[in-house]
């Protein structure tokens, strides 16, 4: 697939850029801050200087712009270690459309009707490295991805227990035990649509640089509200904490090396004579028959904790080369939580991490939110002040003096107003 294909499906507005000839070339798409700093007018939002007049400006959304869940949002450029802001963000509605099998021979899935069937809210942040272009890209196409996902596996994510086959046919009577042995729930399927849409949002981007001679990458960081969960992904050095008013508990880790499971199933797709023709790397809830052919059946890769939906080939009847669980996606059952008005969830990129600690951040967050609870803007303001905290001049609980140099961008999400609520209808 092209390039081209590329941009016309996942990078909204605007002409393709004319092709240029081989060689060292611009960005594959323009440099832009996100889409909510821009308001109703040209400017790019709105800086704060007022508390540092000599210092970098911190911008944030005009107060008029109301993010998801009443967000707060700011961010910083690096001091002049590079000529953009290399950090990206993004945040929205997620409306996933509802499919169902057709009556047609072959079983495809088609979409009935265009309304909305579920919905949810998500928040990411990307920090570029080596430029800001797959950050850029990231920003543009990663939701896009997520709502593709979703929408293959929306009547899984419903169900109490996903079926082992999408299409509800048992194939065997011992089917719902194999998927209930290996404890497979509703939001494993939902943590295997963000793993897969991670996957293929990067292949996105590196067929993007590649085709315009660049190179780079960048982190990523998303938290995904549904039905009642809130679900936090972490690629990279960024980081997400829950505040509440007695408790501080971390949301994401900076990336590790994967799980023995997902070692071995790497290593058996990056080296596949290892298995010798004889064993799949995929893992199944349970072994495969013949009769599993054409069906679409759970499972994952080497990349997923999560599991999702394939149409069994012939190749996946081998014998199976794992079998084993893990996580890496946290997930946050806020319907589960008594939550108060102070209860926030920072996500940062690691810029404010280099100087402040969870604790130092959630001492800052709990103070301030406790000072301020009449103001309708708070948790804007508190985005502001968690950056001024990072630039030497701020006193209290974090002590003087303490400077981050990078880039930072941060996002501040309340959760008491959302608690209790599903967002499925």
């Amino acid at each position: 697939m092209s390039a081209g294909w590329f941009r016309r499906r996942f990078l909204p507005g605007g002409p393709l850029p004319t092709p240029r000839p081989p060689g060292p070339r611009s960005s594959p798409v323009p440099y832009r801050r996100p889409r909510f700093l821009r308001g109703s007018g040209s400017g790019p939002g709105t800086a704060d200087t007022s508390r540092r007049p000599r210092s970098r400006p911190v911008h944030s959304p005009a107060r008029g712009r109301t993010l998801p869940w009443n967000a707060g949002y700011a961010e910083i450029i690096n001091a002049e270690k590079s000529e953009f802001n290399e950090d990206q963000a993004a945040c929205g509605k997620l409306c996933i459309r509802r499919s169902e099998l057709g009556a047609e021979e072959d079983q495809e899935w088609l979409n009935l009707c265009p309304e909305e069937f579920l919905t949810g809210h998500y928040w990411a942040l990307f920090d570029g490295h080596g430029g800001p272009a797959a950050a850029i890209l990231a920003a543009n196409t990663l939701h896009s991805c997520l709502r593709r996902q979703l929408e293959a596996v929306v009547e899984a994510v419903v169900a109490a227990q996903p079926p082992m086959h999408l299409s509800g046919h048992c194939v065997c009577p011992s089917d719902p035990q194999f998927v209930e042995e290996k404890g497979i729930r509703a939001e494993d399927v939902v943590i295997g649509a963000l793993e897969s849409a991670f996957q293929e949002c990067d292949e996105v981007i590196g067929r993007e640089l590649e085709a315009s001679g660049q190179a780079g990458g960048c982190t990523a960081l998303v938290a995904v509200s549904l039905q009642g969960k809130l679900y936090v992904a972490n690629a990279g050095d960024s980081r997400a904490i829950l505040v509440r008013r007695d408790e501080v508990r971390p949301l994401s880790f900076e990336f590790t090396p994967e799980t023995e499971r997902q070692r071995i199933q790497q290593l058996a797709f990056v080296y596949p004579e290892l298995l010798a023709g004889e064993f799949t790397r995929l893992e199944f809830p349970r072994r495969l028959k013949g009769d599993d052919l054409g069906q679409k059946v759970l499972f994952r890769d080497h990349h997923m904790s999560g599991w999702s939906y394939k149409c069994v080939e012939k190749s996946d009847l081998k014998y199976p080369l794992i079998h084993g669980q893990g996580r890496q996606v946290t997930v946050l059952e806020m319907d589960q939580l008594e939550l108060q008005e102070e209860d926030v969830v920072v996500m940062a990129t690691d810029g404010l991490w280099d100087v402040l600690s969870n604790e130092q951040v959630a001492r800052l967050v709990q103070s301030f939110l406790l000072r301020n609870r009449e103001d309708p803007h708070r948790f804007l303001e508190l985005a502001k002040m968690l950056i001024h905290s990072t630039q030497g001049m701020e006193s209290g609980h974090t002590g003087e003096g303490q400077m981050s140099y990078d880039d930072i961008s941060v996002f501040v999400i309340p959760l008491h107003a959302q608690g209790q609520r599903h967002s499925g209808h």
